[in-house]
């Protein structure tokens, strides 16, 4: 197939859905695809050059508080005019911005069959951001998107039943897969626990992702402070940059705050850790799990998303009662205070990653575009006009 990729985010920037974008592009060139790339120019980056994949580059202006993100803007006519010299059997849409919405109208004007993927839980971000009474409209905005679509991906079967409540249609599960040659505990580096203050048996934790209000990185702080009660040497790093750094940074002074970090850097980073700590309550999967548990770290989050999907609390990993910030605490206390199961549950979470091939995943992906391709996009998709507005 000839697929149309849109999305306002890819490496080099780091993030869960530009990772899987990326896995899911090179998973389908691998296969014989062809792939159109659309995404927001950066001039820090200069497109990789491989035959089967052409990009295609607009401008985008800078997201407010994210260093290297960007909106993308396509000037009017620019997505038609892309898609008639790519001329694409399926367009997909990644991302619901700007730039998605421009895609989905063009694609919708020239016949084209469009599905989607709901990657973030835009709605549940209002509240993080001071703007809990816009929940309603963004949640309106994102039903009318993913409406006009063939069919839209989802990475949790839990998260089908909530936006299937919220009368999202066409759902499609499409999970994720473990990358267990990259995050791989071999990885484990003395010199880099050396530079953490860490010895050979001091016990280290790590948060991996966006420095961000939705990511709950403060209960996870929280949570390490009381650790120390009964692990006064656990260290804490924190991994990734974002909006509150700076504030998180100066709050915590004893926390070892690294930034971005990349490829086999941050796998060096994650195996160079033992216990993973995740509070955040708004993830669609969350990525950083799996590649926690594949580093071979003792995985701790809520339990929702891939934390339900892949841990069996007390066997490779643990999971506390979602959205009780008092319970995770408590919880990664105990942990703290049980030295002598960390053994046997940082191998059984690798070994449950490594059931988990990218394999798979991309195949279904495959499966879907070709069934949407087949379908023509679905016939009731096909009358509803490309005007039509959302219902607040």
């Amino acid at each position: 197939m000839r697929i149309s990729l849109i999305t306002e985010t890819y490496p080099p920037e780091v993030n869960g859905v530009a990772m899987t974008n990326r896995r899911l592009v090179r998973g389908l060139i691998e296969r014989g695809h062809r792939i159109q790339l659309v995404k927001p120019r950066r001039r820090d980056a200069k497109p990789a050059e491989v035959p089967a994949l052409e990009y295609f580059e607009v401008f985008g202006v800078p997201i407010p508080n994210y260093a290297g993100l960007k909106l993308g803007l396509p000037a009017p006519g620019q997505m038609e005019q892309a898609f008639e010299a790519f001329g694409p059997d399926v367009v997909h849409v990644a991302t619901e911005g700007p730039l998605g919405f421009s895609a989905l109208r063009a694609a919708r004007k020239l016949g084209l069959p469009v599905t989607s993927t709901f990657h973030t839980n835009f709605q549940d971000y209002c509240a993080d951001y001071g703007a809990a009474a816009l929940r309603r409209a963004m949640m309106a905005y994102l039903r009318w998107f993913h409406n006009l679509c063939a069919l839209t991906t989802v990475p949790d079967r839990d998260l089908i039943a909530r936006l299937a409540a919220e009368g999202v249609e066409r759902l499609e599960h499409l999970g994720r897969g473990a990358d267990t040659t990259l995050f791989d505990p071999a990885r484990r580096d003395p010199a880099l626990r050396a530079e953490w203050g860490a010895g050979p048996e001091t016990p280290v934790a790590i948060y991996v992702g966006r420095a961000a209000a939705e990511k709950n990185i403060p209960l996870v702080l929280e949570a390490w402070k009381a650790a120390r009660a009964v692990r006064p040497d656990l260290k804490m790093v924190v991994v990734g940059d974002g909006p509150v750094r700076a504030k998180l940074e100066r709050r915590w002074p004893e926390v070892r705050f690294v930034g971005m970090r990349y490829d086999e850097d941050l796998a060096r980073h994650y195996a160079s850790a033992d216990i993973f700590l995740f509070a955040s309550t708004t993830e669609t999967f969350g990525n950083v799990v799996l590649e926690a548990m594949s580093s071979g770290l003792l995985a701790h989050t809520y339990d929702y998303a891939a934390g339900r999907q892949f841990i069996e609390d007390g066997r490779n990993g643990y999971l506390s009662e979602f959205d009780r910030p008092a319970a995770f605490i408590e919880r990664t206390v105990e942990i703290c205070g049980r030295p002598d199961d960390w053994n046997g549950l940082r191998k059984a979470a690798r070994e449950r990653a490594e059931t988990v091939p990218w394999v798979e995943t991309i195949d279904r992906f495959g499966t879907l575009l070709r069934g949407a391709v087949e379908n023509d996009g679905g016939s009731e998709i096909g009358i509803v006009p490309a005007s039509t507005s959302p219902t607040f």
